[in-house]
């Protein structure tokens, strides 16, 4: 099988397959971006802002075409799809718009005469390394403000995005980011270890798995590179009280499901009061009751996608079948689809034992997993005992009690009653083995900045 290529989850059928990148021309890769580096950091900052608002109109313009080739790529459906290619533009277009005001130079104040400013300047060309889950989404919130800053981007993509990827690096060089600029790389992993290594390149951003963050993390600290890392949660939704039981099971429902469960901040972690936790998973079942396989790029009610491989999918059945073989109850769904497809029906599981393997793991699938709880210091001590930090949410008909709950969460990003905030101006990002480092909102500009210090003596 092809390394690169777009492979239909639905079928399993191989549609395209790309080269690899040879030794050779990853060395053109890196000589390319760092030539580009040197004349795109000449430019204003608001003349590299206007060739960015230009990716996000071309973005806008290649909607539809761009939310197919990622149904097709990864199994999303085009509803979803849209949602994503949606989102992306609004990312690029915000760091368009609001990214030279983030990185204008500021005076401090200083004890020596003269005059002390903070500059924000680009560091060189920025290795990128980015999952299939959301294939648009990842590359925006990590190329754009990096582009406006000053950097260059190389890309490399997962084996099955890309033709995603190329799509992206079109549109960057059709809005006038010079060639070299943005690059889809078809690279190996000892390869993105040479790149890592490669003077030429000054960080790297990887969203991954704790594993990939590991490896990706200990390369760049061996060359003393910046990195920044997302590397999953298993998030955890604590449902304290509601006066609609059934609405806020379906809002976790949505959630969960959303994207085949394929989602890093997902609510992976359903910790419910006792005194409704019969209830809302009444509801849970209700909701999963009933669906079928569908084709994503013509989903009709009851349907659902396939996940992104027929491998993902398998992995996704193990984990729940293990579950299930150290305690916990299968309530309903969790049925690997026969033959090449990747379906897998969503599922809700409850009574995963907490000294299981199982509690410790993230699903990255469409599984509701449901934990009975019986006051609100069990549910906190619940929801923190986790290795993954990157989001959790607090619900309740009081918001200062599910305040003073979600106040203790160890997690990067704490909510009440809402999952998850997302939005281009909301940063992204985790604690613990989450990761390190934020996307996204005012501060995802800084981390490959030089926040140089320039100081004028009196």
């Amino acid at each position: 099988m092809a390394k690169y290529r777009v492979q239909n989850p639905a079928t399993g059928e191989i549609i395209e397959s790309f080269e690899s990148a040879t030794d050779a021309q990853v060395e053109e890769h890196l000589a390319s971006s760092d030539a580009a580096f040197r004349e795109w950091r000449e430019r204003s900052v608001q003349e590299r802002a206007a060739v960015v608002k230009r990716v996000a109109e071309i973005f806008a313009e290649r909607r539809e075409e761009l939310a197919e080739i990622i149904a097709v790529e990864m199994g999303k459906s085009i509803a979803e799809s849209l949602d994503e290619v949606d989102f992306a533009t609004d990312i690029i277009e915000y760091y368009a718009v609001y990214g030279p005001g983030l990185i204008t130079d500021y005076e401090i104040p200083s004890t020596i005469p003269g005059k002390a400013v903070m500059e924000h300047l680009p560091v060189g060309v920025l290795l990128g390394v980015m999952p299939w889950n959301f294939p648009y989404y990842q590359v925006a919130r990590f190329a754009a403000p990096n582009l406006v800053l000053g950097n260059t981007i190389l890309l490399k993509h997962a084996d099955i995005c890309a033709k995603s990827n190329l799509a992206i690096q079109e549109i960057m060089e059709q809005a006038g980011v010079p060639v070299g600029g943005y690059q889809a790389v078809f690279t190996s992993h000892d390869q993105i270890a040479t790149m890592i290594a490669d003077p030429r390149v000054q960080g790297v951003s990887l969203t991954g798995s704790e594993r990939a963050g590991a490896i990706i993390g200990a390369q760049a600290g061996s060359h003393l590179k910046k990195a920044v890392l997302e590397l999953g949660g298993i998030d955890p939704m604590v449902v304290l009280d509601s006066d609609n039981v059934a609405e806020i099971a379906k809002t976790a429902w949505e959630f969960r499901v959303y994207n085949g469960g394929q989602v890093c901040n997902s609510n992976k972690r359903m910790i419910v009061m006792a005194d409704i936790y019969d209830e809302f998973v009444a509801e849970l079942k209700k909701l999963a009751t009933g669906l079928v396989p569908g084709d994503q790029l013509n989903l009709g009610e009851g349907e659902f996608a396939p996940l992104s491989t027929r491998a993902a999918a398998e992995t996704v059945n193990a984990q729940v079948q293990r579950a299930v073989e150290e305690g916990a109850t299968l309530e309903v769904g969790g049925v690997l689809s026969d033959g090449p497809g990747a379906h897998y029906s969503p599922a809700v599981l409850t009574g995963v034992p907490r000294d299981s393997a199982s509690y410790q793991e993230e699903i990255f699938g469409p599984v509701a997993t449901v934990y009975k709880v019986h006051s609100d210091e069990e549910a906190l001590e619940l929801a923190n005992d986790c290795a993954l930090g990157l989001g959790g949410s607090v619900f309740s008909t009081d918001e200062a009690r599910a305040a003073r709950v979600a106040s203790k969460l160890e997690v990067g990003m704490a909510h009440v009653n809402i999952i998850a905030a997302e939005a281009a101006e909301i940063p992204f990002g985790g604690v613990k083995r989450s990761g390190f480092g934020r996307e996204m909102g005012p501060v995802g500009i800084g981390e490959f900045a030089n926040k140089r210090l320039y100081f004028v003596s009196a």
